[in-house]
């Protein structure tokens, strides 16, 4: 019975493990600064301008 191949296959998943985990870390945090940057760009849009008469085109005619 071999103990040691067993041993490096447990070996290589522990590892291969540690390299997925790393990967979604690294994703997460590339999700994160891109959520940042959106978050920054929608707040530097500017709001739409105000109607100096705010009950202008309050009404909608529905009949044609």
């Amino acid at each position: 019975m071999s103990i040691q191949g067993a041993s490096a296959s447990l070996t290589t998943g522990a590892a291969l493990e540690i390299a997925s985990l790393k990967m979604a870390k690294n994703q997460q945090q590339q999700e994160g600064q891109a959520s940042l940057k959106l978050l920054e760009s929608a707040a530097a849009v500017s709001p739409a301008p105000v109607s100096a008469n705010p009950s202008l085109g309050a009404t909608v005619n529905t009949y044609a």
